[in-house]
């Protein structure tokens, strides 16, 4: 079978390579095409406002400048060794730092042509300086990283020395994009996409990357928004559907001694019609031979256990053992008290296991459980 385009392995992407490749996959989890290509930008800087040195303040999180930059200095030896320079416009200067990769630094400047610099300004010695600034000449700088919307990637300190920084991250991003027009098949219905107007497949993970503005980044995560949850509850139909038509369960059609003495005896009050209901919806589920998935939900003393131990009750009468799982002792052993309590008196075995039970009573409950003596089992991931 043909390989398709997003299942290409990475490594043959124009910029990666096999040692590139081997980062991505261990960082990033980046395998093939379609992994980059759903990379997708945790936040977004707006390109478009070039500030002038004399705005920068500290309530600025990141600052693209355009000026002219002098007074490259190389200063200090081994760890301590770094390269300055000054950037100047009109209402200023302000000093740029990097403390690696200062040989492709030092070959990227040339006197008296105007950059774009982009970077985090922060406060040292009581002046503003940026560290490891983004570079590239005013001249070509719309032809080489765009304007507008920029996003921002996840990347490790072991991307960024391989040279995976943000802005070669957004150079192989616009590589891979430029391939991709023809190459993305549509996944959802035209009638669906019509009625809730979405933008096509291909155009959103375009626009995922180089959103044309707040709008267009906007329908594009509505679109992929909306796709993976149509999926999840696709799946969730389809498994719904199988397990209705062709997973065979248990039918508990008995309710017997167990439920009746102690809905008889021991309930310690009456139920409420919304107690009743769901227990009716229970009993319906489990004597039907389907499995069932249920969510009970309530707040705090609702009643939610009481539900649960009348479900299990009816489990006892039709010759099963029955358990909850909670997900802390501390919850466990507050259930296990609570039923103990509600079945006083009646001749039902319970237990708790926990990973704090001791190994003889792990023991003693294991060979009850498999005698079938243990009719209800509480706990932790333990069970």
């Amino acid at each position: 079978m043909a390989r398709s385009f997003l299942d290409t392995p990475i490594e043959y992407l124009k910029g990666v390579g096999p040692k590139r490749a081997a980062l991505l996959r261990k960082e990033a989890g980046i395998f093939t095409f379609e992994d980059l290509l759903f990379y997708f930008p945790f936040r977004y800087i707006d390109r478009n406002k070039i500030y002038k040195i004399g705005e920068i303040n500290s309530d600025l999180a990141y600052v693209q400048l355009k000026g002219t930059i002098s007074d490259v200095r190389l200063i200090g030896v081994r760890r301590a060794k770094r390269l300055t320079a000054l950037l100047t416009d009109d209402t200023g200067q302000i000093e740029l730092v990097w403390f690696q990769g200062i040989k492709w630094v030092m070959d990227t400047f040339t006197s008296g042509l105007e950059y774009i610099v982009f970077g985090k300004p922060s406060i040292f010695n009581r002046k503003f300086n940026i560290a490891h600034p983004e570079i590239e000449l005013a001249e070509t700088y719309e032809k080489t990283m765009g304007s507008g919307l920029q996003g921002i990637y996840s990347t490790t300190e072991k991307l960024k020395r391989s040279g995976l920084n943000n802005k070669n991250l957004i150079k192989l991003m616009k590589t891979l994009v430029s391939r991709v027009p023809g190459n993305i098949r549509e996944t959802l219905p035209d009638e669906i996409m019509k009625r809730l107007s979405l933008t096509g497949r291909e155009q959103a993970l375009l626009s995922i990357h180089f959103p044309e503005d707040q709008r267009s980044l906007q329908k594009a995560r509505a679109r992929l928004k909306f796709e993976e949850l149509f999926f999840i509850q696709l799946r969730l139909l389809k498994e719904k559907i199988i397990r209705i038509q062709k997973v065979n369960g248990r039918k508990f059609s008995l309710v017997g001694d167990y439920t009746n003495d102690f809905y008889n005896e021991k309930l310690p009050f009456e139920l409420t019609e919304a107690q009743k209901r769901v227990i009716r919806e229970i009993r319906k589920d489990i004597g039907s031979g389907r499995q069932m998935n249920r969510l009970l939900q309530g707040d705090v003393g609702s009643g939610k256990t009481l539900v649960a131990l009348m479900s299990m009750l009816i489990a006892l009468d039709n010759g099963y053992q029955a358990c909850i799982m909670a997900p802390t002792e501390i919850l466990a052993m507050q259930h296990y008290n609570s039923i103990s309590t509600l079945i006083e008196g009646l001749d039902i075995e319970l237990e708790l296991l926990t990973g704090s039970t001791r190994a003889s009573s792990r023991k003693h409950i294991l060979e009850q459980l498999l005698s079938g003596k243990l009719q209800i089992l509480i706990g932790t991931h333990a069970l």
